[in-house]
């Protein structure tokens, strides 16, 4: 911190900048001289004419990019509300979580291998089958958080709250609820990158980096490599 105040900013940023040309103009003249086969690192200047290629002249890369997040996206939406919405049932009804937690546990234990192919018999090959995976995932692990951050409340604050007045509602959205934020958050931090891997793996983006280390196109591979995980 030290440094960087003394420095500035401005001299920070040039001094990376500096830094990653110098390290990208002698990865290119190891490539180029044989120094280490090409094959084996690639070549920026091939990363980059790849890249401007599939972007901005076909758009074949960003319609792979958009298709690949987008199971990504509707996995992690829909396992996060749906877990979120069942562990505040739980945490509100006891006796609902008495009926259905032995169930959930139950199927929260088998392993998604198995499941796998069921969801293939079910949704196909295609997005579905790779969202149904993803949100299984997704669920049971918001709704653990989701019922330990509303059961993370002070009972004495309850028992305060209803001393004063306070509806059932009122205790929730004041107490119940502001408890379980972090924790739920926390649990979606956790689980977007099992998503982001669960969805996105098996999407096009995925495909092209499989058939890039097929064909030896390192180039491509690396510059894949970032946008399939």
């Amino acid at each position: 911190m030290t440094d960087e105040r003394m420095w500035g900013s401005g001299k920070i940023w040039a001094a990376r900048l500096v830094f990653l040309a110098v390290f990208f103009v002698f990865w290119e003249w190891a490539a180029n001289s044989k120094l280490v086969d090409p094959i084996l690192i690639g070549r920026p200047t091939g990363i980059v004419q790849y890249l401007w290629q599939e972007v901005f002249v076909t758009q074949s890369l960003l319609n792979d990019f958009y298709w690949s997040m987008g199971g990504t996206v509707i996995a992690f939406v829909l396992g996060s509300v749906s877990g979120v919405l069942v562990g505040m049932l739980f945490v509100t009804s006891p006796t609902t979580e008495a009926v259905f937690n032995p169930i959930f546990t139950a199927l929260n234990a088998m392993p998604r291998i198995a499941l796998a192919p069921l969801f293939i018999i079910w949704f196909g090959l295609g997005l579905g089958s790779k969202v149904a995976v993803g949100v299984s995932l997704t669920f049971f692990i918001v709704l653990t958080s989701t019922v330990a951050g509303g059961r993370g409340v002070n009972p004495d604050h309850i028992t305060l709250a209803r001393t004063l007045g306070a509806s059932e509602s009122q205790i929730f959205r004041k107490l119940v609820l502001p408890s379980a934020v972090p924790v739920i958050f926390n649990g979606l931090s956790v689980i977007a990158a099992i998503i982001e891997i669960v969805a996105g793996k098996a999407q096009p983006v995925a495909y092209l980096i499989l058939a890039a280390a097929a064909f030896t196109t390192i180039g491509m591979s690396l510059a894949l490599y970032r946008r399939g995980r």
